[in-house]
């Protein structure tokens, strides 16, 4: 199993009888890595190879390899697919993969510590960074460009016009 497994998304549901099955991923359809990565991971280290992948809907159609029909489809169901960070396609200029930001050290652009980033989460108009420091103190940081200064993903750091107090 590779050591840069991330999740994108479970399958849902068998999708018709021919061992087909549908996926919500974790991201948008229309940008999901479920419908170029050829190889899936399965919670249990199992992997999944993919014959073929569709955005149908909000939800991504897929054949995996071996699986033959809808009862074989259904044993599926419910399982969270991973795929390799090493098979998503670069990001463009100025964005950036969530789970990139994981673990990036936060400081103001007077360089206080504000924490590490545990998590991002999408709330409509942008993304929000969740950042705690040692104290567990939690601070919602908008991913926006009035406060993002800088990212940087070689030194795991994120700099940010932010204060403590807010």
């Amino acid at each position: 199993m590779p050591a840069d497994l991330v999740a994108v998304g479970r399958v849902a549901d068998a999708y018709g009888v021919r061992g087909w099955v549908r996926v919500e991923p974790y991201n948008d359809p229309t940008d999901s890595i479920l419908q170029t990565c050829r190889r899936w991971w399965l919670p249990d280290g199992r992997s999944l190879a993919v014959e073929g992948a569709r955005q149908h809907g909000a939800s991504i159609v897929a054949k995996p390899l071996g699986i033959e029909d809808r009862d074989a489809a259904l044993a599926l169901r419910g399982l969270e697919l991973c795929a390799s960070r090493a098979d998503f396609p670069a990001a463009g200029a100025g964005e950036f993969y969530w789970v990139d930001l994981i673990a990036c050290q936060v400081v103001n652009r007077e360089g206080v510590d504000l924490g590490l980033v545990g998590s991002v989460v999408d709330h409509g108009a942008h993304a929000i960074l969740v950042v705690r420091d040692q104290a567990e103190v939690e601070r919602l940081i908008p991913f926006v460009e009035s406060y993002v200064d800088a990212v940087d993903l070689t030194r795991r750091r994120i700099e940010v016009d932010w204060q403590p107090d807010y």
